[in-house]
């Protein structure tokens, strides 16, 4: 059975941090990219960040280029977002994305609420 189960949203203040995980199980992860979009009420999904299976390579949406930080862990099976700097535009659901050669799966998604 795969699952992608994120943790680590919360509620922050402007300027704070948070460390998103996904943890992952039921598919070969080290085959897998990774990826984070997010959604905020009355938007559409949309793409955060991505990192390549073996993790060399990321790619970043340009408002997070330089505050957010994509990495996995091939040993956890894990994949986490680094958010720095956060705005309230930042609040979102953040869910976690996995996608291979035939398949694609979806976490349920963590919120993350910035504000004063």
């Amino acid at each position: 059975q795969v699952q992608l189960v994120e943790s680590g949203g919360g509620l922050v203040q402007p300027g704070g941090s948070l460390r998103l995980s996904c943890a992952a199980s039921g598919f070969i992860f080290s085959s897998a990219a990774m990826s984070w979009y997010r959604q905020a009420p009355g938007n559409e999904r949309e793409w955060v960040a991505t990192i390549s299976s073996t993790g060399g390579r990321t790619n970043y949406a340009d408002s997070m280029k330089g505050r957010f930080t994509i990495s996995r862990d091939h040993a956890k099976n894990t994949v986490y977002l680094q958010m720095n700097s956060l705005k309230p535009e930042d609040t979102a659901i953040y869910y976690c994305n996995a996608r291979g050669g035939l398949y694609e799966y979806w976490g349920q998604g963590t919120q993350v609420t910035v504000s004063s």
